[in-house]
């Protein structure tokens, strides 16, 4: 009789029970608005959910790396807005073609990454003072280089194009699903598949393991 809330706690606590009451909740959420109005069940609706969650998707599922490996990083939203920044002042400001500001802002954000990297594991400061630094540091660059202003992409409409496209509605009319929001799920895709078939993904369980 005693091993019963012993054998219960186990089983509300593992691993599988976590994920199916995670699902299970965003299934009652779902079935709620649902009944809450007509319209959340629509194509439209769902796309742009969608759309609104592709950027802080694919910043989920850097900083899941991370997560996994015991590790945290606070600079994940400031070091998007200085790669962005970068990338405006690459092609807005400097004139240069989408593509080389795209790699610009791209390597803005690596050089973020690496910074954190090296203070982390070859200066062992410890990743919360390590990424709160570099959150400030971001986000000042990013006020100092854009001057405070917004920086418009309208001489560059094609970059638009690229985020706000669909590829797929030209393939199948009338399915207008954002490019973003195939970025989204080919990011979750490849980020799966580094996890669960790569060394570096078995690594990155075993850091966080031991």
């Amino acid at each position: 009789m005693k091993s019963e809330p012993k054998n219960v706690n186990t089983l509300f606590r593992s691993d599988a029970m976590q994920r199916f009451m995670a699902f299970g909740a965003l299934i009652v959420l779902f079935v709620g608005f649902s009944l809450a109005s007509p319209f959340f069940r629509t194509f439209d609706n769902f796309v742009g959910i969608l759309l609104a969650t592709a950027v802080n998707g694919v910043l989920a599922l850097g900083v899941t790396f991370v997560i996994i490996t015991a590790g945290i990083d606070l600079s994940v939203g400031t070091v998007l807005t200085f790669s962005a920044v970068m990338t405006g002042v690459f092609i807005t400001n400097w004139h240069l073609p989408i593509p080389v500001g795209i790699i610009g802002g791209i390597l803005a954000g690596t050089l973020a990454g690496f910074v954190n990297g090296t203070l982390i594991s070859r200066m062992k400061i410890p990743p919360f003072i390590a990424t709160l630094g570099m959150l400030y540091a971001t986000k000042g660059l990013s006020l100092v280089i854009s001057e405070l202003k917004p920086i418009y992409f309208n001489d560059t409409p094609a970059f638009r194009e690229m985020a706000m496209g669909s590829i797929l509605g030209k393939i199948i009319p009338g399915f207008e699903v954002p490019n973003a929001v195939l970025v989204l799920f080919g990011a979750a895709i490849v980020a799966n598949l580094i996890l669960t078939r790569t060394i570096l993904g078995r690594y990155t369980f075993a850091l966080g393991s031991n």
